[in-house]
């Protein structure tokens, strides 16, 4: 296959990690029709597409990339009168804000497609 095809070949089902389930999101799925998704890093807004497309058969008509990257954390612990130190980074996530057919609706929670 060539270079389109390698992209492609990345598993549709590694794609979607787990859906984001706030209350701004279910309001925006209420409204506008719209899920949010956590997503591989290395995915694109057409492998997410064929990706939940694919998982929960519905037609999807817009897909929104969000790059969160990770933040240092420092942490402070007093122990037997010393002092340690130590920070860390947490790790970068990517999202997917999709956008689906007026008609069509996500069940998240019962039905086969279910996470």
């Amino acid at each position: 296959m060539g270079k389109i095809g390698d992209k492609l070949n990345l598993k549709k089902r590694y794609i979607i990690q787990k859906p984001i389930l706030t209350e701004k999101i279910t309001a925006l799925s209420d409204t506008e029709n719209k899920y949010a998704f956590q997503v591989d890093k290395k995915s694109n807004k057409h492998q997410i597409k064929i990706a939940v497309e694919n998982r929960f058969d519905v037609k999807v008509e817009k897909v929104a990339v969000i790059n969160l990257h990770g933040k240092t954390k420092s942490l402070t612990i007093r122990s037997g009168g010393k002092v340690i130190r130590t920070s860390g980074k947490t790790s970068s996530k990517k999202k997917a804000i999709v956008t689906i057919r007026k008609d069509q609706k996500i069940d998240l929670f019962e039905g086969d497609s279910a996470i």
